[in-house]
């Protein structure tokens, strides 16, 4: 059996050896069947979803029908995750973002009284594993409410989603709100990640490359590099990273004031990046590339788990 986790931008996929995420945009042509075909060696998929939020359905439940659709061209025979914390084979509105609460199903034993936090290229959850009962059953709307969710990831998170203005040689400096660059730019820039780890689709389809990712912060200004140099198209970036880290830090000590956590624990592919900000466990060095993809490993474990 695989494990499989379909979000809005990558699937994921766990075959019992290891991980695979393949870019898959849910808002164009998606090719969720051709990816799964590759896997069609398997007798049968766990899946948990959060891509029905994709703005090209017009509800999240028809986002919830077409990828079980999908999904059961490939694997008729497919078990979907749902946030009531059972499987299902039909496309029932519980499965709809439910990657989140698989995780805390199949770790909240092996560590008790952590916060998880997963933070992949657009979202980071902020997860109390010692509160199962009251996490059955959230959405992303509760969830966002209720500061479990925030919409921030390593890579496609706009840089004017955080930033209004910026010091520009010692001046105020306003922010364009256009889509000219993302976090997965600042995160080159800052050194926190590689150009071989921005994975996914630059706001120009130019490369992730530092020359790229700098003429694509210097636009947040309205700018060439040329116009303002280099080290203040750094010094964007720079305030970027450091209003992003704020933003967790306080929504972090939120979450373990209320519900008492005493450790914390860190996954997706910003996992290093969050531990060395929380002193945390990295799950990425203690399980290894299963973190990258957590949930689609964990849906495959909490479904072998019923069987």
């Amino acid at each position: 059996m695989i494990g499989v986790d379909i979000g809005g931008a990558n699937l994921k996929v766990f075959d019992g050896s290891g991980t695979h995420i393949h870019y898959c945009p849910l808002w164009k042509e998606t090719p969720i069947r051709e990816i799964l075909s590759e896997y069609s060696f398997a007798d049968n998929a766990a899946v948990v979803m959060s891509g029905e939020l994709a703005d090209c359905f017009s509800s999240k439940q028809e986002g919830i029908e077409f990828i079980v659709s999908a999904v059961k061209d490939v694997f008729p025979g497919a078990w979907f995750y749902g946030t009531d914390g059972c499987f299902h084979q039909d496309a029932v509105p519980e499965l709809a973002a439910a990657n989140w609460l698989v995780m805390a199903d199949v770790l909240k034993e092996r560590y008790p009284n952590a916060l998880l936090i997963d933070m992949g290229s657009t979202t980071t959850d902020i997860i109390p594993l010692n509160a199962w009962d009251i996490l059955k059953g959230q959405t992303d709307y509760t969830r966002l409410k209720a500061g479990l969710l925030l919409y921030y990831g390593l890579l496609r998170t706009p840089v004017s989603s955080l930033l209004r203005t910026v010091s520009i040689k010692g001046q105020e400096t306003g922010i364009s709100t256009e889509y000219f660059a993302c976090s997965g730019d600042a995160h080159v820039l800052t050194g926190i990640i590689t150009q071989e780890e921005y994975s996914t689709a630059t706001p120009d389809s130019c490369s992730p490359s530092r020359e790229h990712s700098m003429r694509r912060m210097a636009r947040m200004i309205c700018a060439d590099i040329e116009e303002v140099g280099e080290e203040q198209v750094l010094a964007i970036a720079e305030s970027f990273v450091n209003e992003e880290k704020q933003v967790l830090i306080h929504a972090v000590q939120r979450i373990m004031d209320t519900y008492h956590c005493n450790r914390i624990i860190t996954a997706g592919i910003g996992s290093r990046l969050l531990s060395t900000w929380f002193d945390a466990i990295d799950l990425n060095r203690e399980m290894g590339s299963y973190s990258d993809a957590m949930p689609a490993w964990a849906v495959r474990e909490a479904f072998l788990r019923t069987v």
